[in-house]
């Protein structure tokens, strides 16, 4: 039995005996990325470039690069930061461990890495069908952009994926959506659409065959991994909940290995590249206590989703774990952590009560304006995943690029609040916000 076979037993073994939250920690038992084996932490590299001992190794890693078929799974040789480094790669195993999937090829940003699938998922003249309700930036990027590229998207409401009839043609080439949706928590049934796509499959040729990507940022691996539920791509913000500190900005594409050789020349070329410490400081701390805080995260979620939801001043909660969400038997099919358990998440959306719109949206800035002069526990602050509590108002800052007139239209209530729980004690955060809420008459 060859080293590389031992080596893969081992692993092998290591997987079924050992706990995810332990696998979080320690990571890949082996890996070929790096002789770190004398480390307790794998080490940070500072080098954008790599020496090489002759012209014919320096051949041999250019030869390498992007060849996943001929060269498999052998020992990098690392040439320019660009093209791979060893903080890197080691996440990269790490990320498509906790997702299942094949590959992982990081990014610079959560919107890089969209970027990258959707890059080499699409040419002129395709199509992506897209659920309504989406990041912002997401938003911006398939308005301002996409159409230059004669790439056409098409957003319908994916929590019924009937509509999907409506938009569907032969240039359809990807089937792209969060769930939890940002910011409102819409859940699409990624089981079901799987069925529905590779009924459609069945009658196309390999290269016109619909993908499903999905970002799962809200979610984290802990609570969802959409590979497992059907998806084909698992995007990924690492400056989230993965990072967990609001420190280290970072995206990644999770996915089938075959597919891997085309992200990394897509990064490659538009120079995409994650920042080598920030690899290293998401590796380091990021992922070994992301179980631990999602599990923190969550049961805090539970207890303020409850309490807005009773509270007399709310008009409506939307949160996962209530079932009140209009997709509550789907996310508890969907978002379960690595045990089997209920896993709804740390995000939550609430509209406080108003005789108009108008006072509904002003309720809202008054609240959180209260709450960024008055609140200990909480930051008004976008972004989420975070150990400290953000409060924002989506529709004047993240979906802003979303016109007042279009917001129902993206599921977006213009005075909806976007809660994105810390690692704050609960109690503390309740005392907090009860108290904010007084103000509002």
């Amino acid at each position: 039995m060859s080293d590389q076979e031992k080596h893969k037993k081992e692993n092998q073994n290591i997987d079924s005996k050992y706990s995810m939250d332990t696998h979080l920690i320690y990571g890949k038992n082996v890996s070929n990325k790096w002789d770190y084996s004398h480390h307790v932490t794998a080490p940070i590299s500072s080098s954008t470039t790599f020496r090489l001992d002759s012209v014919e190794r320096g051949a041999e890693g250019f030869m390498q690069f992007a060849q996943t078929e001929t060269h498999g799974d052998e020992s990098p040789i690392f040439i320019y930061d660009r093209l791979g480094e060893p903080n890197k790669d080691m996440l990269e195993e790490n990320l498509a461990y906790i997702e299942k999937g094949e590959m992982a090829v990081t990014f610079t940003s959560g919107m890089a890495a969209i970027s990258g699938i959707l890059g080499i998922l699409t040419k002129s003249g395709d199509e992506i069908i897209t659920h309504t309700t989406l990041y912002g930036c997401t938003i911006s990027l398939f308005n301002n952009w996409y159409p230059k590229y004669n790439i056409k998207v098409q957003p319908i409401d994916l929590t019924n994926l009937e509509n999907i009839n409506s938009v569907l043609n032969e240039n359809t080439k990807v089937i792209y959506f969060e769930t939890p949706a940002n910011p409102n928590l819409d859940i699409v049934n990624i089981r079901e659409l799987r069925k529905l796509v590779d009924e459609i499959n069945k009658n196309r040729n390999t290269e016109n065959q619909i993908s499903i990507v999905v970002d799962n940022t809200f979610a984290t691996p802990f609570s969802q991994r959409p590979i497992e539920l059907g998806a084909d791509f698992t995007v990924h913000s690492l400056t989230k909940g993965i990072g967990g500190f609001g420190t280290d900005m970072g995206g990644v594409v999770i996915g089938k290995k075959k597919f891997r050789d085309a992200l990394l020349l897509y990064r490659k070329d538009f120079g995409a590249v994650l920042n080598t410490k920030s690899a290293w400081a998401i590796l380091t701390y990021g992922l070994p206590s992301l179980a631990l805080r999602q599990r923190q995260q969550i049961a805090s979620a539970i207890k303020i989703a409850e309490f807005l939801e009773n509270h007399p001043k709310v008009e409506f909660v939307r949160y996962p774990g209530l079932k009140s969400h209009p997709q509550y038997e789907i996310a508890k099919n969907h978002m379960i952590d690595f045990y089997g358990n209920f896993a709804p998440g740390s995000m939550i959306y609430f509209v406080l009560k108003g005789n108009t719109p108008e006072e509904t949206k002003e309720n809202g800035r008054i609240l959180m304006d209260y709450i960024a002069d008055n609140a200990y526990t909480m930051t008004l602050a976008v972004s989420l995943g975070h150990t400290r509590t953000l409060i924002e108002h989506p529709a004047s800052m993240t979906h802003s690029v979303v016109p007042a007139d279009k917001l129902e239209e993206r599921g977006i209530n213009a005075g909806g609040v976007r809660l994105a729980i810390g690692l704050e004690r609960v109690e503390d955060l309740l005392l907090d916000l009860e108290d904010s809420l007084k103000i509002i008459k």
